[in-house]
């Protein structure tokens, strides 16, 4: 009934029906129970949808936390270093990348609906834009509210990527992704990732979004080569809360991003923090992304941390 109701889903269906002829396959490769994390059946990546040559980084965090503007500073960072950086959006609200280009940008799965999922007539123009400094900009967006998977709209841009080259010259990727995981779609970016960078603030319940995106890593970990890299203290006056859950489980802080005017600034101007103007705190941001991208791109030590379970982390952290 679902396909009668909706055409584009019966030749998407169709389409896949092909792929998985032409592989000799009756129905997607899965994994077993478990072998994923506890519960799960999650899709195996296709081995031809691997990126490569490029260092790929996932960045999640708590809804609000200010992911998107750390990964614009982030890949701003990494341009001022000489790299040639791509950065894919990852939300349906499609404003990870808007302080590098200065608009919201249509997203690659409302682009591939105006072309009735033709991807063939698209240009890499159609769904790139080359925002500050160089950096390719991507939003990837998302299903419909109540409806489909992110995971499908992630690998959906991957082979939009791969089918027009743009991967096979690009030194860093980073991957936006929205809120905490809260399911295998969204947990899609960690199939692609070398290192996974979580983005909290010194306060419980972005620290206990992040012990549960640890969790996540982790379970991907067993199948993928992501690990984790460490955390970002983003917006926070103090970092002794952070550092007391790092020190309890076995993580890293890699970064800290005070709460300073100037980051909200940049935002409201629809600029990174490179673009606005000399100020002392500005310019103190500005070093610390910097040495957060020396770091990243030096490589970091893959982190093992072991996630505490909710009552535990009630009681290390909780507030009377």
């Amino acid at each position: 009934m679902l396909d009668e109701r909706s055409p584009p889903a019966a030749r998407a269906n169709a389409r896949e029906a092909e792929g998985l002829a032409r592989r000799d396959l009756g129905a997607p490769p899965v994994l077993r129970k478990g072998e994923d994390g506890e519960g799960s059946l999650q899709v195996h990546l296709d081995p031809e949808m691997k990126i490569e040559g490029a260092q790929v980084f996932a960045v999640y965090g708590k809804g609000g936390i200010g992911k998107s503007t750390t990964s614009s500073n982030l890949s701003a960072a990494f341009s001022k270093l000489g790299k040639k950086v791509l950065q894919i959006g990852c939300d349906p609200k499609h404003d990870s990348t808007f302080t590098l280009t200065g608009h919201l940008q249509p997203t690659v799965i409302d682009i591939l609906k105006d072309v009735d999922f033709h991807a063939e007539e698209l240009r890499p123009e159609d769904f790139v834009t080359t925002g500050y400094n160089g950096v390719m900009c991507i939003e990837a967006g998302g299903p419909p509210a109540g409806t489909g998977c992110g995971g499908y709209v992630v690998g959906q841009t991957v082979k939009l990527l791969k089918q027009h080259h743009l991967l096979e010259d690009t030194d860093v990727v980073i991957f936006d992704v929205l809120g905490d995981v809260v399911c295998g779609g969204f947990a899609a970016p960690l199939q692609h990732a070398d290192r996974a960078v979580i983005v909290t603030a010194n306060d419980f319940d972005s620290i206990y979004a992040m012990n549960r995106i640890i969790a996540a890593v982790q379970a991907k970990s067993k199948n993928y080569n992501v690990r984790l890299a460490g955390c970002v203290a983003n917006r926070s006056k103090a970092t002794d809360e952070v550092d007391r859950y790092c020190a309890e489980v076995g993580f890293k802080r890699i970064a800290h991003m005070p709460d300073v005017d100037a980051i909200r600034r940049s935002r409201l101007k629809k600029k990174t923090l490179f673009e606005m103007p000399d100020d002392e705190d500005i310019v103190q941001c500005r070093a610390e992304y910097i040495r957060l991208a020396q770091t990243l791109l030096a490589g970091t030590d893959p982190l093992s941390p072991a996630p505490l379970e909710d009552r535990h982390i009630f009681e290390l952290l909780g507030f009377d």
